[in-house]
């Protein structure tokens, strides 16, 4: 079996020699790959000198220690960039040369031909992103500059790698689902802007000299890069290939078939509710699953590290202020409560909001917000421990009534959203990805307009009008 496995990735390996010899061929990628390798190590390193020297005026040499390791990402992630038109070409720019038919042609599968191109067009990326760095690190050996710590080093090493293979990724997902390379290297835009928003993230974490969010990001960006490969093997077809010779913006067919999934067989609005709506719980049951049970251990865990770090919010803050805090807040005065438009419409955004970051993350993000959104209970609840109140009480009372319609709705949500993800990394080869898409979408506006909108409004209600009359009673 493992044999045979084996033999199965050699195929794929051998499409990947294939592509590497081409690329290794063309004086056009190669010389410019070198001439940008070696200079941009230069700029910054001089760039690194600089800032030494002027730090060192002002007595701020913090500064520009943080400005050496932050080079020193830049100097991984520019060569990537740069190398990205290699991968958005992998088949479309073949398919534009009239040279893919014998590829596709083959006895090779379908993911041994994606995984081989995958593999070449990654590697140009990662040989001169490390070159760049290697070069950068002997220059500041000779210019006597110091290095940065070990754990930065390999953080950053780290964090190239797993950029590359994401952007790489991303590349050749769009590469199969263009029709020329005009329209390739215009959709490019949607892998390099995301990246250049998390290498500035990144850059502010480094900064501050968070090296431990650092290394999750590495392990999100991991996530990513693996579902992304995993989409564009599940949904690389050949025959769809070969057969797509130009994109047309079919709204007529997009209005089709979303309406035919969001309606379904059903006549009318109970029967909507009763088969398709009821049809589609029964198909998310298993993210509906997950989702409650991420939820429990998210709010336990915000419960245990408040609990667990007790000691340092005592000295930001006494129990008197917090006490004061919470009780102020609670008062129902007009001048701070929050009246039934103003919850509903905060749930309604919280919703898209975790919506719009699982569209981006195959559903990554927007999972991390819900998580978010549930440890800050545990916290809450770990709070009023600690400031003298009864947890149990506080919950009861201050969450639970309200809290009964609004957890199902945000679960439900939650759950359509991490169900898009599942449907855009599993195989389906009767449903092309714009279908997939437009089906997923479908399926979480069902579950939106039909339960988790009028779940919120009960809850809105309920905050608005009973809860701070319960509360402040539980509380006195």
């Amino acid at each position: 079996m493992a044999e045979q496995g084996r033999a199965q990735l050699g195929l794929a390996w051998l499409v990947a020699q294939r592509e590497l010899r081409d690329q290794f061929r063309d004086w056009r990628i190669i010389v410019p790959m070198i001439l940008l390798t070696i200079f941009f190590p230069f700029l910054m390193n001089s760039a690194a000198k600089m800032a030494l020297d002027f730090t060192s005026q002002y007595g701020t040499p913090l500064v520009a220690e943080r400005l050496v390791p932050f080079f020193l990402m830049i100097v991984g992630f520019f060569p990537i960039t740069v190398s990205l038109v290699i991968a958005l070409e992998a088949f479309v720019g073949e398919k534009e040369r009239g040279t893919i038919e014998p590829l596709l042609s083959s006895p090779l599968r379908d993911w041994q031909i994606y995984l081989g191109k995958l593999v070449a067009a990654s590697t140009v990326p990662l040989v001169t992103a490390y070159m760049g760095i290697a070069v950068y690190m002997l220059l500041l050996y000779i210019r006597q500059i110091p290095f940065p710590d070990l754990n930065i080093i390999l953080q950053t090493i780290s964090l190239t790698t797993v950029q590359a293979v994401l952007m790489v990724s991303g590349a050749i997902v769009i590469s199969t689902q263009s029709t020329s390379v005009r329209a390739a290297n215009l959709m490019s835009s949607f892998v390099v802007i995301p990246m250049a928003l998390l290498i500035q993230g990144e850059s502010i974490m480094l900064f501050w000299g968070n090296n431990q969010v650092l290394w999750l990001a590495v392990l999100g960006v991991a996530v990513l890069a693996f579902l992304l490969v995993r989409l564009g093997i599940a949904h690389f077809q050949r025959e769809a290939l070969l057969g797509r010779e130009i994109d047309v913006l079919n709204l007529r067919w997009m209005a089709q078939t979303f309406w035919h999934s969001f309606k379904g067989p059903a006549q009318n609005i109970l029967e909507w509710y009763r088969r398709e709506l009821g049809r589609t719980l029964r198909r998310q049951r298993f993210s509906i699953l997950v989702i409650v049970l991420l939820g429990i251990l998210a709010l336990a865990g915000g419960y245990l590290w408040l609990t667990g770090t007790s000691a340092d919010i005592s000295t930001a803050i006494s129990n008197e202020e917090f006490s004061q805090i919470l009780s102020g807040d609670l008062e129902p005065t007009p001048r701070v409560s929050l009246g039934f438009g103003s919850i509903f419409g905060n749930n309604i955004r919280a919703v898209l909001f975790i919506l719009l970051l699982g569209l981006f993350s195959f559903s990554v993000l927007g999972i991390l917000a819900y998580l978010a959104n549930m440890g800050l209970i545990g916290i809450v609840l770990a709070a009023a421990r600690y400031v003298g109140y009864d947890p149990i009480t506080l919950a009861v009372s201050g969450i639970l009534p309200h809290g009964m319609f609004e957890l199902p709705a945000l679960i439900l949500a939650s759950a359509a959203v991490l169900h898009i993800g599942v449907v855009l990394v599993t195989p389906n080869a009767d449903r092309t990805l714009g279908e997939v898409i437009l089906e997923a979408l479908a399926d979480w506006i069902k579950i939106t307009l039909g339960l988790v909108v009028p779940l919120l409004a009960i809850a809105a209600a309920i905050e608005s009008y009973v809860t701070p009359a319960l509360l402040l009673a539980a509380l006195k």
